[in-house]
């Protein structure tokens, strides 16, 4: 599924977006894999989120991080499961929001011993799952809302007569719309872990 945006300034690059293109469940291998193969599946599949091509999406030092500070198990034999790949992206998914001290905060609790998955409150998989039915939705209610925001955007910016000037304002103020979006979330999400999660550690 891709943004659908109606501006048409915006409309291509919505389209190139695919923030509901996750690994689905069933694409995820049943297998144990090395780190390298490991690295490979995740760049395959993830690959097309990243900002810039040079862009790693996991590095090995990422990985043996991440295990270091307890959101990630450690491999047996050097070989990675299922759950380290399910794991991996929701890890990839907060990475950009919240720092490694606040994933470590909401994972201890939920998912108790990272490494047994007996005494997890919720199994991963039905995390997983359920994770990207409401990322979906999320993606068309902000769909949804964007719309709402540019015409609003364009009531405030339609004196301006030069039309390039306009557009550029535009631009402008829809970025400043979308970061104080992004902030609010952001915001609201480190008060939760901070009023919940680290007061039930």
């Amino acid at each position: 599924m891709n943004i659908k945006l109606n501006d048409k300034k915006f409309e291509k690059i919505g389209g190139e977006l695919s923030l509901t293109d996750e690994i689905k469940l069933s694409e995820i291998p049943d297998l144990e894999l090395y780190m390298e193969q490991i690295l490979g599946f995740l760049e395959s599949k993830l690959g097309h989120l990243k900002r810039d091509e040079d862009d790693k999406i996991f590095t090995k030092t990422m990985i043996n991080n991440y295990i270091k500070n307890g959101i990630l198990h450690s491999p047996k034999n050097k070989k990675y499961t299922k759950e380290h790949i399910i794991l991996l992206v929701i890890i990839y998914n907060l990475k950009n929001i919240l720092s490694i001290n606040d994933i470590r905060a909401i994972f201890t609790p939920v998912l108790n011993d990272i490494a047994n998955r007996d005494d997890d409150i919720i199994s991963l998989e039905d995390i997983y799952a359920t994770y990207l039915e409401l990322k979906e939705d999320e993606l068309e209610e902000f769909c949804d809302t964007f719309n709402e925001k540019i015409i609003l955007i364009k009531k405030k910016t339609q004196n301006i007569m030069d039309e390039r000037n306009q557009e550029q304002a535009e631009v402008f103020l829809t970025i400043l719309m979308l970061m104080a979006q992004a902030n609010a979330a952001k915001r609201l999400a480190e008060k939760i872990i901070d009023n919940y999660f680290k007061k039930i550690q």
